[in-house]
């Protein structure tokens, strides 16, 4: 009996499953397209499906992972060549764009315990029989954080959890301050930058992180070399700019990183850390949290090492000694156009970033390679006589992983010209076995969810959203029943859509597929073509999928008729960020109420146990019925016009409507619909993103917020802030009401032709 079978019990409910699963893009005519276009691009795409290759990719993944990847290597930049002549010989105007970055590397790292015994941590990974290039040294970059400060300090060690703001208020009610400490924490829960950052405002020196089994390690699963998971001495390198501020180089905000751009100094930087941190494995972990004394850590703090967690601080005390070579680095962007036929003026750009940590097999060269696939396949076909009628634009990020600094200095540089001609970005970073997964602009959801229905699951041999939708079901997702399209998910960051989105204002899709690879490698030198090949995606089917997937995203983005943006579901997600934000005010207001009686009262010290140390909380301030009118009734006039647009898009494309320049001018319109959802101003405390609807938490890093002007300020309690954002979420929905409302118009007006 199968799981679903199971689970369900009933044959009745068997058969509305099967009902609900039915594709519903089973019709002949593709968004955006007419019958008879729609005829050919699905002719074109079954040609382009018979040019993928599988062994491309296993050959090119291995050529590619042959050294050190990341940004300044000599190998970084022997890869951009190599890929800059591989578009050039599949017919693409190819070029490198260069531009010189802030990335400080490691000259000193020196971690040791010192008291109550010394243990002097190994920093470092092994070689692992049977992985092949997990010993070369040359060029690898050891274990370490990125835009960490130099820092030679010493000092006891408070276990901060996964050191979130949240954490420090559990601490404060035991308290225990991190002043003058050496905050440690463990991977998860937030960004790796949020630590850092959340522990120098609480007065910390420093700060450790270290990969816990029970998150990533023998608690998930096997460890590699045996399985997937992360090895006892394995470390996760990454990044902690404070990206939530703006991405990029952190020396140029909003401006090109070219040779004459104005610089800030290192120290002026607000996104460069202002204490030393640095990742360890949880084999050096385990000796400094043996060491601590102090109360034992809360139930959902405690990890799977085999040891009572304590929070300190102290008896455990380390010193660390951190130095960085603080220089410009070359990051090379490759850029492979091919002009479109009909409107050369028309961008659809399709990236995937070349840079890892160190050899980089899984991110991101799975996704590399895919890309590279489907550039191979579009160009045979153009050999063959086929041109798109947009331009194509793939690129090849260099230094995403430092923090999207590849991509985010191309995009501010070339800022004016892509607002002009950029209609999408399409993304990907890296690949995997599993689940397809696809996040970005509402805009294009139904889009989405055409491409999932038709591109179909290697291992299971049904479409690729039919099997998520199964997941969905079994895990509970009730919208699986009540919606015809699945939902994709909003954009926080962590990757190369980011300056396009939130930043220009370009509509965004991020594609991937994963969930069934592990993860153990994850920026550690273990990321090999020998753990992917075993481990994430043996034989490159999902390669192939994933190519499949994004390649018909650019080919129906760079042929249709009419641009294939449809606003019903971003009505129908606005409305749903608004009743969440709306039941955020009232649970917090539900919350306060009842937290400031429980304080008057005495309740919280009462209820302490008298031998341990507690601190009661202090009341919070009120909060204030918020008018939300406005957004509410933009949301609801934006229903109003989504469907109109719609409906008289769907019976123009039928009756053959669009001609007579119809379809040109509506283009047009609907090019700059995104840029509607932004405000020149930005954001409070980061005017980089200026985004309305999506952006990365403050404090979450990647993980998105929506609305975030509105959902921020309930958070931080700024009740003025919450109120001016109201309004500037209005205006921006009315401002793509009035874009929808004037592509209605023309709509109606049109006539065969």
């Amino acid at each position: 009996m199968s799981r679903l079978i199971t689970r369900f019990r009933f044959s009745a409910a068997c058969v509305v499953l099967a009902i609900l699963f039915v594709p519903a893009s089973t019709h002949a005519q593709l968004l955006g397209f007419s019958d008879e276009s729609s005829a050919m691009q699905r002719d074109l795409e079954a040609d382009y499906d018979s040019q993928l290759n599988a062994d491309n990719l296993d050959e090119w993944l291995q050529y590619l992972t042959r050294h050190p990847t990341h940004v300044g290597s000599p190998g970084g930049k022997a890869n951009a060549e190599w890929i800059a002549d591989k578009f050039r010989s599949w017919g693409f105007e190819t070029r490198i764009d260069t531009y010189h970055v802030m990335f400080p590397t490691p000259r000193e790292r020196m971690v040791e315990l010192v008291s109550p015994n010394r243990y002097v941590l190994k920093l470092e990974e092994p070689e692992v029989e049977g992985d092949r290039t997990s010993g070369i040294t040359q060029d690898l970059l050891p274990t370490y954080n990125a835009y960490s400060a130099d820092g030679d300090v010493e000092g006891e060690v408070v276990y901060v959890n996964y050191g979130i703001p949240a954490d420090y208020d559990e601490l404060a009610r035991h308290g225990i301050s991190v002043e003058g400490k050496i905050a440690l924490a463990r991977y998860g829960g937030s960004w790796r930058g949020i630590k850092p950052k959340v522990a120098a405002q609480h007065g910390a020196i420093a700060t450790l992180i270290y990969s816990d089994p029970r998150d990533d390690g023998y608690f998930q699963g096997d460890v590699y070399p045996d399985g997937p998971y992360r090895m006892a001495q394995g470390a996760q390198r990454g990044s902690v700019e404070d990206m939530p501020q703006y991405p990029g180089d952190p020396l140029t905000p909003g401006v090109g990183a070219t040779l004459d751009a104005e610089r800030y100094t290192v120290e002026e930087s607000p996104t460069i850390m202002k204490i030393p941190v640095l990742p360890i494995s949880y084999e050096d972990a385990q000796p400094i949290l043996a060491a601590m004394g102090g109360p034992v850590a809360p139930a959902a703090w405690r990890g799977a090492l085999p040891l009572t967690y304590h929070l300190g601080p102290g008896p455990a005390r380390v010193h660390m000694k951190l130095e960085f070579n603080w220089d410009l680095t070359p990051a090379y962007d490759v850029i492979a156009m091919l002009p479109g036929s009909e409107f050369p003026d028309e961008w659809v750009v399709r990236g995937n970033h070349m840079d890892g940590w160190a050899f980089g097999a899984g991110d991101p060269l799975s996704g590399m390679v895919a890309l590279m696939e489907e550039a191979r396949a579009v160009g045979e076909m153009v050999k063959n006589g086929w041109r798109p009628k947009r331009t194509i634009v793939y690129a090849g990020w260099d230094a995403e992983e430092p923090g999207l600094l590849g991509s985010t200095e191309w995009a501010e540089d070339h800022a004016a010209e892509l607002q002009d001609k950029a209609v999408v970005y399409i993304n990907s970073d890296g690949n995997g076995r599993g689940f397809v997964g696809v996040g970005g602009s509402h805009t294009l959801e139904r889009l989405a969810n055409e491409l999932g229905d038709e591109v179909i699951d290697p291992q299971t041999g049904i479409s690729v959203n039919d099997r998520l939708k199964h997941a969905r079901a079994v895990d509970g997702a009730a919208d699986v029943y009540t919606r015809r399209d699945r939902r994709i998910g909003p954009l926080g960051s962590g990757s190369d859509y980011t300056p396009f989105l939130q930043h220009l204002g370009i509509a965004s899709l991020n594609i991937g597929f994963g969930g069934e690879n592990g993860g153990g490698s994850y920026h550690s030198i273990f990321d090999s073509y020998d753990h992917y090949s075993r481990f994430g995606d043996p034989g490159f089917a999902y390669g192939i999928t994933l190519a499949k997937t994004a390649g018909r995203a650019t080919l129906r983005m760079a042929n249709a008729d009419v641009l294939p943006f449809r606003f019903g579901n971003f009505a129908d997600n606005v409305q749903m960020y608004l009743g969440e934000v709306k039941q955020l005010a009232e649970s917090m207001r539900t919350e306060t109420e009842l937290h400031n009686r429980l304080v008057e009262n005495d309740s919280y010290e009462i209820a302490s146990d008298p031998t341990k140390t507690y601190v009661p909380p202090e009341a919070k301030e009120p909060v204030p019925h918020i008018n939300f009118a406005p957004v509410e009734n933009a949301v609801a006039r934006l229903e109003a016009a989504a469907a109109r647009y719609d409906e008289l898009m769907a019976s123009a494309v039928s009756q053959g409507l669009l001609g007579g320049g119809t379809g040109e001018r509506l283009n047009n319109l609907l090019q700059g619909m995104e840029q509607r959802m932004t405000r020149e101003e930005g954001l409070p405390r980061r005017p980089w993103f200026r985004h309305m609807i999506y952006a990365p938490g403050f404090w979450t890093g990647y993980g998105v917020k929506t609305l975030p002007g509105i959902r921020e300020g309930l958070e931080e309690r700024a009740w003025d802030e919450v109120d001016m954002f109201v309004d500037e979420v209005a205006a921006a929905l009315n401002r793509v009401s009035d874009g929808l409302d004037q592509a209605a118009a023309l709509l109606s007006a049109a006539e065969p032709g």
